[in-house]
């Protein structure tokens, strides 16, 4: 999944200028400028694997195939992620074209049903929801427990290395919270 990472749009600088290698993008009905930080988690122990950062008007599609490890059998993405089987860096590698993906449905193309019957196709959503949340866990902990809302530095290299120092906390605190340690592995 990934998350958008506010920059300061100031053009109180020296050049007058934006930083150059932020776009902006919108979300919902809001713009918002910046950069987009893509993470990859592994589903049984909730911890950041993998990472990329982009400017935020990239898709998070275009970053699948740097998210994919070798061992990955099963991945789950939200709705952004649709078609991603059919993307040529997939479909052409003889590994990820034997992931199996599972991605979450836009909400729209879900049938609709009658108020007694029982609504499996959004059952099957709602559990694949229940494993692709744990990205968000910590992109939570990014932003409310190191309160990195908006990007310090200009660049996306700079910003890029503060986010690998802060995942990597990120990862010990959330084996703290779950009152395990490292393995020596």
């Amino acid at each position: 999944d990934a998350t958008i990472i506010n920059a300061p749009s100031s053009t109180k600088n020296a050049e007058k200028a934006r930083d150059p290698e932020m776009h902006q993008t919108k979300k919902g009905n809001e713009w918002k400028f910046g950069m987009k930080c893509h993470i990859g988690v592994d589903a049984g122990s909730g911890l950041v694997h993998t990472m990329t950062v982009t400017a935020a008007n990239e898709h998070d599609i275009a970053q699948t195939a740097n998210l994919l490890r070798e061992d990955d059998g099963v991945v789950y993405g939200d709705s952004g992620y649709l078609g991603v089987q059919k993307r040529p860096e997939i479909a052409s590698n003889e590994h990820f074209s034997k992931i199996d993906f599972r991605i979450n449905r836009r909400p729209s193309s879900l049938p609709r049903v009658s108020d007694n019957a029982i609504d499996w196709e959004r059952y099957i959503e709602n559990r694949k929801s229940a494993v692709r949340c744990k990205v968000e866990h910590a992109f939570r902990i990014i932003k409310c427990q190191f309160g990195y809302k908006k990007t310090v530095y200009r660049g996306l290299k700079k910003n890029e290395n503060r986010l690998y120092a802060m995942f990597a906390c990120a990862n010990l605190y959330a084996l703290a919270m779950a009152g395990r340690k490292l393995s020596a592995t």
